[in-house]
């Protein structure tokens, strides 16, 4: 199996552990895709907006639909995501 260095959530700072205390806010934990991202705090930052613009902004498809579109994609490329 692959190993990808993370920085842990105790070790987090700046960007990373704002990044990291938002995603607990948003769903009780850290999820290993923030974690894997977590060498690159600006990467992780712009992609949390991305996601939140996506899925949070305005849009003509509603939040259900977002969620099941990202469901379905989840789903045909085999990731638990």
């Amino acid at each position: 199996m692959t190993f990808i260095k993370t920085i842990d959530i105790d070790q987090a700072e700046g960007i990373v552990k704002n990044e990291y205390d938002k995603g607990i806010r948003r769903s009780g934990r850290v999820f290993n895709i923030l974690k894997i991202m977590s060498q690159s705090p600006s990467a992780l930052k712009e992609a949390m907006r991305l996601y939140l613009a996506i899925m949070f902004g305005e849009s003509k498809l509603s939040r259900a639909q977002r969620e099941m579109i990202a469901t379905v994609v989840s789903q045909v490329n085999h990731c638990k995501y």
